[in-house]
């Protein structure tokens, strides 16, 4: 009876873009609003601004993942190419280099051999994607998947502290931003540790610090110009 492993890396593609999106969504939009709340703005821009932010971030993020993405799907889909035009022109080399790729990973020379020559018996090109590339249907570049969980997750995230705001007008908005980012921070932090298989305090204390470090930055910056503007 087999019991197969719960392993965690065919999540790498999505949960990268959808951590990456929650936080810059709760990051970029929680300083903003404090930033500007702390140049003693009204509560009708920094509602503005906020939301002016999230759209912009939101599109920023879709457009960024599908750029970045693709382009790593395009050096994907050119290793590929050259990869079948090597297996149509010479065959037996390419042969001799998958039977050298499983020798240096342990397997004597006869049965490396008869390894390469099945796998690539039943397919070729996808044994040396694997085993020569490291592409994978798992890892491949989805630029489509990307941009989407990044848009989704960065407003599900900008959302927050900019519900907050509107909800929270007066003395009490900076504070209570700041203490609800970075209690979300953490909380995301330590679920997509949990998902990705890690340690959960060191996910969730990584994300925290960097999110405070930005918001005490813009906190700093917008009181120095409300101060100057006044």
């Amino acid at each position: 009876m087999t019991h197969p492993e719960a392993h965690k890396s065919h999540r790498a593609g999505w949960l990268r873009a959808a951590v990456l999106g929650a936080n810059d969504g709760i990051v970029s939009t929680a300083s903003l609003i404090i930033g500007i709340a702390t140049a003693s703005a009204t509560q009708e821009y920094i509602l503005l601004a906020g939301i002016a932010g999230l759209v912009a971030g939101a599109m920023s993020m879709a457009a960024g993942e599908y750029v970045s993405v693709s382009s790593q799907a395009d050096t994907e889909n050119a290793d590929l190419a050259i990869e079948k035009k090597a297996l149509e022109n010479d065959f037996e080399s390419e042969l001799d280099e998958l039977t050298e790729i499983y020798q240096t990973r342990g397997l004597e020379s006869g049965l490396a051999k008869q390894v390469a020559q099945q796998l690539m018996a039943h397919d070729a090109l996808g044994a040396h994607a694997k085993d020569e590339l490291g592409i994978t249907d798992t890892t491949s570049a989805k630029p489509l998947q990307a941009a989407f969980y990044s848009a989704v997750t960065f407003t599900i995230g900008a959302a927050l502290p900019l519900s907050l705001a509107w909800a929270i007008p007066g003395h009490l908005l900076v504070i209570s931003v700041a203490v609800s980012s970075l209690f979300f921070l953490a909380l995301l932090g330590g679920i997509a540790a949990k998902i990705g298989g890690a340690s959960i305090t060191a996910g969730a204390l990584r994300v925290t610090v960097w999110g405070a470090l930005a918001m005490s930055i813009t906190a700093v910056v917008g009181n120095f110009f409300g101060v100057a503007t006044q």
